[in-house]
């Protein structure tokens, strides 16, 4: 008894399931304020052979910029190579029209395209509902303590939005930053098929994500790196084995009264 008296309490481990509610009331601000920032956007995809190997590769850069509050990709290379100079005027010409289109918007309009990101962003907020979450450790990501959750389908779970669905077809282990409750690094894996563009590809078990960011002038976490791998089934007949590898770079800081130069 003594001894125990005389020993520091111990606090008790947090709820995991707090620490989720808490991080997705966090993902529309943390949403919105990549507004702020440009980027580059690498998009590799590797396709592979029945043997394992690699059958064919491609990859485009994209500049991602914005325009009227609101992210826009421009083309800018494509296997690491500049666009053909008539590839370049061309999406030029679509960067000035799309410009010159969101800057005559109307309120309404603007309005209008606020409310359709709500709309598509809701299924969120039904991840705490649809798992059952354990907390397993403590990480760190970007020399940030993180809590390492495990998320696996909640049995008998009915999603309300249709995009929501598919979580009682994947389970994850989440790292979620402890200051700001913002998910930092997610891996997840395919428990069964899942089927997209009207069952018209099917994604076979075992196909996984990998998702991490970074912290960006101490102010904000955004995306360095996404890697897909899958094994899908095309119109019930070809199979596809590939692998998208996302690379994120050149966080700038977006002004206000920056300028769209060609070539820039």
């Amino acid at each position: 008894m003594l001894v125990a008296l005389g020993a520091p309490a111990q606090e008790p481990a947090p709820d995991p399931l707090e620490i989720v509610r808490r991080s997705v009331e966090r993902d529309w601000t943390d949403f919105e304020s990549r507004k702020n920032y440009t980027y580059q956007e690498r998009s590799e995809f590797r396709q592979y052979a029945r043997n394992g190997t690699v059958a064919s590769m491609r990859s485009e850069t994209n500049e991602v910029l914005i325009l009227g509050g609101r992210p826009y990709e421009r083309l800018i290379s494509r296997n690491d190579k500049p666009l053909a100079a008539r590839e370049a005027r061309r999406e030029q010409a679509k960067l000035d029209h799309e410009l010159a289109k969101r800057q005559h918007e109307s309120s309404a309009e603007q309005a209008r395209y606020r409310k359709e990101r709500i709309k598509e962003r809701a299924f969120i907020r039904e991840i705490p509902d649809a798992f059952t979450f354990r907390l397993v450790g403590n990480g760190a990501v970007s020399n940030r303590p993180a809590w390492i959750i495990e998320a696996r389908p909640k049995p008998g779970y009915h999603a309300i939005h249709s995009q929501a669905k598919d979580f009682a077809k994947v389970r994850a282990t989440i790292w979620i930053e402890q200051d700001t409750y913002h998910w930092v690094k997610v891996d997840a894996d395919v428990l069964s098929s899942i089927s997209v563009d009207f069952g018209l590809l099917r994604i076979a078990p075992g196909s996984s994500v990998h998702f991490e960011q970074t912290r960006v002038n101490d102010e904000i976490w955004l995306p360095s790196s996404m890697i897909v791998r899958f094994q899908a089934r095309v119109a019930l007949l070809k199979v596809l084995r590939g692998e998208y590898d996302i690379r994120y770079s050149n966080y700038r800081k977006f002004q206000s009264d920056s300028k769209i130069i060609e070539g820039h």
